[in-house]
């Protein structure tokens, strides 16, 4: 069984369905600078409309991109800190749009 929503794909082959903070944590923590230098998140879909991925800097850190088409969105950034990237890529993911996922609703009470 694939993905429900998304996967993440390193370089090295490793994959993760659906990926928690942890897991964006442990696969972002095995990069490194010669046979594992990338990390893609995207849906499991024929031609996706949001991607994100984190690739290793030969100077140190590590390049975050967000790309959703969908939402005029097209960011590069960097970073040092694994933990703020993992959190940072969990509630942006969060946003997106998934075919079959209920959409939140607000209440007032």
């Amino acid at each position: 069984m694939g993905a429900r929503y998304y996967g993440a794909d390193s370089e090295s082959g490793d994959r993760v369905d659906d990926p928690s903070e942890d897991a964006l944590f442990m696969l972002i923590s095995d990069l490194n600078d010669s046979d594992n230098t990338f990390v893609v998140i995207q849906p499991d879909e024929d031609d996706p409309v949001w991607f994100a991925s984190v690739a290793v800097l030969d100077e140190g850190g590590y390049e975050i991109v967000r790309r959703d088409s969908t939402r005029n969105e097209h960011e590069v950034t960097s970073a040092t800190s694994i933990n703020d990237i993992a959190h940072d890529l969990t509630i942006w993911m969060a946003a997106r749009t998934f075919p079959g996922r209920p959409t939140s609703q607000v209440t007032n009470f």
